[in-house]
């Protein structure tokens, strides 16, 4: 690496090309003195192995699983059920050892990996092309943005209300660069109001953003969206929780241009946080603008089929100025276990899981209105989760610890992301939880409330 600044009349030469006498003058120059350390890090001595290893397992044991806990969490994470044949299959080391697949010469297995994700996304979604994934459900909906904005070179997002927050934040970041402004589209009763798209809608719009179901949990009636959208001549744009799908019509079937999402619950742990698999799917005629990769099938000179990037919008090897994402890479073992789970449970399998969910949590909605202080937050149609209210005078901090102490996570305090909602409480129910822990969650709620 002859080009680094190895010896001291290196970095002279360096400070001297860019005009500073010292290193201490280019720090200066770049982060206040008031924000810089004084004095040593106060570090603790150093540990042998053996030493850190036992502080590790402590450290670890803070934390909770969801396997010592019964979880009614979600918002954009949920707590399924995974077949022990998915961590035995991505564990393989040729998977499990996998990062980009630059030489496909030598990548065969992990880039059918890929083609398979992708023809399950497209299949789940009914639209024509799937990338090889993204980051996570946030980054995808961004790049779904700036690939409108930049589709129609227009300035302004439309997005509906009940857009997860912490995605918006992904959102604002992304554009943010680009000088977008985006304007929400109010809700009526959790679901997006088509007369205020319509009032919204112009010539100044790239895109509307629906979210479905929405962060609340209400499914949103994405049919009459579609052809209003389209004759502002933008682009629909739909972030959907690929679980739903095994119940609700497919984005592709009210025709939405791209459909975006987080795609966690298909095999994947909840990791804590993270990392987590973004999906990107289009119609056709938007394939060559795709962010990211995409992996194709074809047939070498003696016949024999073998796989392929067939697109790479971002890479080293092309002008960066024709580049249409700075994505660079994909989730392929998070894509992987999503395949492996999908291809277990089968289309079958699948919608047995999806109507699981929906039952269990319309049977613990409607027996948490059995307690007189609780109501729905909204009444419309939901999948599997749902807002409740609690009383207004209830401390909702003391009752989300009286709940763990009972071995229960009791949702999400809606208040800490949607301030409108301060007693708010949203729950999601998946496949795992069995009748006997709704109920006694149902009672160490009602016990708990003040």
């Amino acid at each position: 690496m002859d080009y680094l600044p190895n010896t001291p009349a290196d970095r002279e030469e360096m400070l001297r090309k860019i005009g500073f006498g010292s290193i201490r003058e280019l720090i200066d120059s770049a982060i206040p003195r008031e924000l810089q350390l004084k004095g040593k890090l106060n570090l603790p001595e150093p540990l042998c192995e053996y030493e850190g290893l036992k502080l590790g397992s402590r450290l670890a044991g803070f934390n909770c699983p969801s396997s010592q806990i019964i979880s009614f969490l979600g918002a954009g994470s949920y707590d399924h059920f995974i077949p022990a044949a998915v961590s035995v299959i991505t564990s393989r080391p040729e998977f499990y050892t996998a990062y980009t697949p630059y030489q496909a010469e030598v990548s065969q297995g992990t880039l059918q990996a890929i083609f398979e994700f992708q023809s399950l996304v497209a299949q789940l979604t009914n639209m024509d092309v799937a990338n090889a994934s993204m980051y996570d459900g946030g980054s995808a909906i961004a790049e779904a943005a700036i690939f409108a904005l930049n589709q129609t070179n227009r300035s302004k997002i439309l997005y509906g209300e009940g857009l997860n927050p912490l995605y918006l934040d992904v959102l604002t970041t992304y554009t943010a660069p680009t000088g977008a402004t985006l304007i929400p589209v109010k809700a009526v009763n959790g679901r997006v109001s088509k007369d205020e798209l319509e009032k919204l809608l112009g010539q100044d719009i790239a895109c509307f953003i629906i979210q479905n179901p929405s962060f609340c949990g209400v499914i949103q009636d994405g049919f009459q969206y579609g052809d209003i959208v389209h004759q502002a001549g933008a682009i629909y744009i739909v972030a959907a929780d690929p679980t739903s799908l095994g119940v609700l019509a497919p984005p592709g079937d009210y025709n939405a241009d791209i459909v975006v999402g987080e795609a966690q619950s298909l095999g994947n742990p909840l990791y804590f946080g993270g990392p987590y698999l973004g999906f990107y799917a289009a119609q056709g005629k938007y394939t060559r603008k795709l962010p990211g990769r995409l992996s194709g099938i074809t047939a070498d000179v003696e016949g024999k089929r073998g796989f392929v990037l067939t697109l790479q919008t971002r890479e080293q090897h092309i002008r960066r100025e024709k580049a249409t994402s700075n994505i660079c890479t994909n989730q392929a073992l998070c894509a992987l276990a999503a395949t492996v789970y999908l291809s277990l449970l089968g289309e079958t399998g699948f919608r047995d899981m999806a109507r699981q969910c929906f039952d269990k949590a319309h049977y613990l909605s409607s027996e948490l209105l059995n307690i007189p202080s609780i109501n729905m937050l909204f009444q419309a149609p939901f999948f599997k989760e749902f807002a409740i209210t609690l009383p207004e005078n209830q401390d909702i901090d003391k009752l989300y610890q009286k709940m763990l102490g009972k071995g229960f996570i009791p949702g999400l305090p809606l208040g800490k992301y949607l301030h409108q909602y301060p007693n708010g409480l949203l729950l999601a129910v998946t496949e795992k939880r069995t009748k006997k822990e709704m109920d006694e969650f149902i009672k160490a709620l009602h016990e708990a409330i003040q």
